[in-house]
């Protein structure tokens, strides 16, 4: 806790409680709210029909999506290098491959420390996904098998 004003004496006393966001969100975790507690199955709650629908409808969702998005996001990447190329060779612009590839370096380092330093919290996800999908099998299957359908349409 915080209290305002303790190093003032003319202020008034308020108390403050300091939350600490982390824990509240690991409590309180959206497929919690979505799937109930972490303490069982989803097979507790829904029939294995409406888990395979579920997982599956959810799963072509994101496929679709990925499969949208990636084609969007490499015909821009794309494009924008196959642009970059023709104004560099047309003489437009001058790219100074030498300084691109010491800051490419350069970034490459830093998100090597910071991958470094968010292993923890990325081993606790990559544990508690693990332990879900072993729970969930029905649902996770579904999801799959929807997944890889989405990006076939």
């Amino acid at each position: 806790q915080y209290k305002r004003g303790q190093d003032d004496p003319e202020s008034e006393d308020e108390v403050y409680e300091v939350v600490d966001l982390t824990e509240y969100a690991r409590r309180h975790q959206w497929w919690s709210r979505v799937f109930g507690n972490n303490s069982g199955p989803i097979a507790e709650k829904y029939s294995v029909a409406t888990q395979l629908m579920m997982g599956g409808v959810s799963g072509w969702c994101a496929g679709y999506l990925f499969q949208r998005v990636g084609k969007i996001a490499a015909t821009a990447v794309g494009g924008g290098f196959l642009l970059l190329q023709i104004a560099n060779h047309s003489g437009y612009v001058q790219v100074d491959w030498k300084k691109v590839e010491k800051d490419v370096n350069k970034a490459k380092k830093h998100l090597k420390k910071k991958a470094n330093k968010a292993a923890p919290e990325l081993n606790t996800f990559i544990e508690e996904a693990t332990d879900f999908i072993k729970r969930n099998i029905v649902l996770s299957s579904g999801f799959v098998g929807g997944f890889f359908l989405g990006l076939a349409s």
